[in-house]
């Protein structure tokens, strides 16, 4: 399982109905779905169905459906007309006029919208109308792909980061003991120095200072503890992670701050600001997860 990038394109063609349908989707970061339609007005009735079916395969994303039909110049002048009904109703309004006064001729429009006239019409509208359906199910697949694609590649960027984080928690952890060491030594000698003008207040503040400074265990329990699930969540999540993965990126930036303020040392700030690079990194990229 991967996770999905909400970028992505997808274009979808064909011939439909004596008219040629071009279907385009593309998509950019967006904190919730949001589908906009570009397509003429004849096709603006299937915007709802289209919405819905858009949404089964997408959750988050600023998405735009573009449609663009054309019609195919072996077809352009084509109509196909029932003149055996034309010829009824030519009749019948003939006939209606001889018995009742004040009735006009029908008019050339009006006999075409008669049902039945334009006996291709209704099944012209409902091939163009499958035609379109059919389009977006090829561009979607196409659409989905590519974001999976995209996906990967930013799976493996962040699964990269972690790694990283986890060497620079494991080497720290692993100088901890020792720079610990060289901190008491440094603040026994201060007190030693100073010993004749310290009060117990005094000892008791630097005391509490340096046993705060010292633990640092659960800023490293909770780094391991936010990678862990940054990595299952890019690994085995099902559906969208973003916003999940948004607000562990605050949660680990936070905790390498704390353990910035704690340093004893030149390495803990550095780890600090190095790991604060890696999530500001990664942070960058999950904006792009849907």
């Amino acid at each position: 399982m991967t996770v999905k990038s909400m970028t992505g394109f997808a274009h979808a063609s064909g011939e439909y109905a004596g008219k040629r349908i071009d279907l385009e989707i593309r998509a950019v970061n967006h904190r919730f779905l949001d589908v906009q339609f570009k397509m003429p007005e004849d096709l603006r009735h299937l915007e709802s169905a289209m919405r819905e079916t858009i949404g089964k395969h997408v959750v988050r994303g600023k998405i735009e459906c573009r449609i663009q039909l054309s019609a195919l110049a072996e077809h352009a002048a084509q109509l196909h007309i029932n003149h055996d009904l034309v010829g009824e109703l030519a009749e019948l309004n003939r006939k209606w006029r001889k018995k009742h006064d004040g009735l006009g001729k029908l008019t050339v429009a009006e006999i075409l919208k008669f049902p039945g006239v334009l006996v291709s019409a209704e099944k012209d509208a409902q091939a163009l109308i499958a035609g379109v359906h059919d389009l977006l199910e090829q561009a979607l697949a196409d659409f989905v792909a590519t974001r999976q694609r995209e996906g990967l590649k930013l799976q493996q960027h962040l699964l990269e980061r972690l790694a990283l984080m986890d060497d620079l928690i494991t080497a720290l952890e692993s100088l901890f003991p020792g720079l610990l060491k060289n901190h008491m030594n440094r603040v026994r000698a201060r007190l030693a120095e100073a010993a004749a003008g310290v009060d117990d207040d005094r000892l008791k503040q630097e005391f509490a200072l340096f046993m705060q400074k010292s633990d640092v265990d659960e800023e490293f329990s909770r780094l391991r503890t936010h990678i862990a699930e940054v990595r299952r969540i890019i690994t085995e999540h099902k559906g969208s992670a973003g916003k999940r993965l948004d607000f562990l990126m605050q949660e680990l930036n936070r905790e390498a701050n704390t353990l910035g303020s704690k340093a004893i040392a030149s390495e803990c700030t550095q780890v600090s600001v190095e790991l604060k690079v890696l999530i500001e990194q990664m942070r960058e990229q999950v904006q792009n997860i849907e």
